[in-house]
């Protein structure tokens, strides 16, 4: 058989030193880019999920649950009371159920024992933090972690703002927030509690200020009656059993609303031994509160009433004794997006009660701000960056958002916050990160997964929940966490599964110390590594 080559082709024999250089054949090359995965891009602290996670399956404990304090100052929380936007964006969940992020946070986030320390050691108090909820507690732990000496005000007994005083103790231990907290005294930030900033320019002193006091006032039914004793604000009602105060609830509760407050106030409730009904004027498929929270309910017992809304409160001898509902229809869509409540005229009814709970909504107080902040629709105006009209000052959390939104959402704002700060005080101007391309489901090469459950845990049933405030939901051990993280597609994300380079026919793919570099004088362009990468990370782009 007589062999065509292409002229000066060279023949390399077993054992010689002569390779063909293929690359002059190329018009396309390959190029090593790490994508965005749809957890990473729907996450508000910018945790980036596939690292962890790598590192978890690995069996590197300590170094995975590094990468989330990079980016989040509490991930036993987020790991607890988190609504995790990640897993309702996860590529697994098209292929068979996402990956238990938020469960996989809080087992990392359980593991950090030690008390973080600054890099540097904290200045002189430069930087005042009104109010210590998620908001504030970020932006201290950033800037701390960046070498600034930080106070954190707040006006309530305790550190942690709605972390505290709004979520229940069968969602968040206080034992876990507290030892949250610990880590932030360790890098030297300070905290004044029972300290209420009345006026912004008390702060003169310090070189920039971020207001986080979140959006604790709650918005009133605007019904006849809601004076009357046993009639609580949702926000009051969770506070005070917070602080181990005394609630009467008696035998009968109605609790008004249908958001995640609203939810929380009707689970406490149970747990003090009375039957409770919530009474929501639009339907379930409109109701804010997350589906997890409203089965919880259901499955301890709450009742829910959908489409009524309250007319009176009735009262008998100074205290409640009922609610006056209208039933409702749904209308058209209104500035919310959600269909409009209607009321349907002739259809009151009662319902007997001994307390009223009303959580339908909360709003930022901020009477303490100079009008030389810009206020808007009862929320701090400002920008991507937390920065407000007035030089110096800073805001996040709800009292951006004009109403109570997600830890998370909090804790993300928070962190943006004190990256400008620190250009601020530094003379910078903040650049985000550059966008880079999301990983779709279809751009994985799905032959290299297989089907794998979802890891479960433990939680208490429904007649014993209501026995006690006990934490609900149960964690993963070691060995679980390990084969949940193992489910996760690493999508953008390169974890070393040498495909590129054992697929190669040219062998330009050079691998040493799990670290790949291609050989363009040998790849002829042919994509195979890109093909066979299952996580999207290689793509092939024109020559030149």
């Amino acid at each position: 058989m007589i062999s065509r080559l292409l002229p000066g082709a060279v023949i390399e024999r077993p054992g010689s030193s002569v390779a063909t250089k293929t690359g002059s054949w190329r018009h396309i090359r390959p190029e090593r880019r790490e994508k965005l995965s749809p957890c990473r891009k729907a996450c508000p602290i910018g945790n980036h999920i596939p690292r962890a996670l790598d590192l978890l399956a690995e069996g590197k404990l300590q170094e995975a649950a590094k990468v989330f304090v990079e980016t989040n100052p509490f991930p036993a929380i987020c790991g607890r009371v988190c609504y995790h936007p990640c897993e309702q964006e996860c590529n697994r969940k098209e292929f068979d159920e996402p990956v238990a992020i938020r469960l996989l946070e809080r087992f990392l986030g359980d593991l950090i024992q030690e008390e973080a320390r600054p890099r540097k050691p904290p200045s002189d108090p430069e930087v005042a933090v009104i109010g210590s909820g998620p908001a504030g507690l970020s932006c201290a732990y950033h800037l701390a972690k960046r070498g600034y000496g930080v106070v954190v005000f707040e006006k309530k007994p305790v550190i942690g703002g709605m972390l505290a005083v709004g979520i229940p103790k069968y969602r968040l231990p206080r034992e876990i927030l507290e030892r949250e907290v610990r880590r932030l005294e360790g890098m030297g930030v300070k905290f004044l509690t029972g300290r209420e900033v009345k006026d912004l320019r008390e702060l003169k002193d310090f070189k920039a200020v971020f207001i986080g006091v979140g959006a604790t006032r709650g918005v009133e039914l605007g019904v006849p009656g809601e004076d009357a004793e046993g009639v609580y604000q949702g926000i009051e009602f969770l506070e005070n059993l917070n602080l181990g105060k005394e609630v009467k609830v008696g035998e009968r509760c109605l609790v008004i609303g249908g958001g995640n407050t609203a939810v929380d106030c009707a689970r406490c409730a149970r747990r003090l031994g009375c039957s409770v009904t919530i009474v929501y004027r639009r339907s379930r498929e409109e109701m804010p509160a997350t589906e997890e929270e409203v089965e919880g309910a259901l499955a301890e017992g709450v009742k829910i009433e959908f489409l009524a809304a309250p007319v009176a409160i009735l009262t008998k001898g100074g205290r409640v004794s009922g609610v006056r509902f209208v039933r409702m229809k749904l209308g058209p869509p209104d500035e919310s997006g959600r269909r409009r409540p209607i009321p349907i005229e002739g259809s009151e009814f009662e319902l007997p009660a001994d307390s009223v709970i009303a959580a339908i909504g909360q709003r930022p107080d901020l009477s303490f701000l100079p009008p030389e902040i810009e206020v808007k629709h009862g929320k701090v105006v400002c920008d991507e960056w937390g920065r407000t009209s007035l030089k110096g000052v800073f805001a996040g959390g709800d009292v951006v958002y004009g109403l109570p939104e997600r830890v998370a959402d909090a804790i993300g704002s928070g962190r943006r916050a004190a990256v400008a700060i620190d250009c601020y005080l530094s003379g910078k101007t903040p650049k985000a990160e550059e966008p880079s391309e999301k990983v779709e489901f279809k751009n994985l090469n799905l032959a290299y997964f297989t089907h794998l459950p979802r890891t479960e845990v433990p939680q208490l049933g429904g007649e014993e929940r209501i026995k006690t405030f006990k934490e609900i939901e149960g964690g993963l051990n070691a060995s679980a966490a390990r084969q949940e993280a193992e489910r996760c597609f690493s999508c953008g994300f390169c974890n070393q599964c040498d495909n590129c380079w054992v697929f190669c026919p040219e062998m330009a793919v050079q691998r040493e110390d799990s670290e790949y570099e291609i050989d363009l004088d040998f790849c002829k362009g042919c994509g195979l590594c890109a093909a066979e990468c299952p996580r999207r990370v290689i793509d092939m782009v024109p020559e030149g």
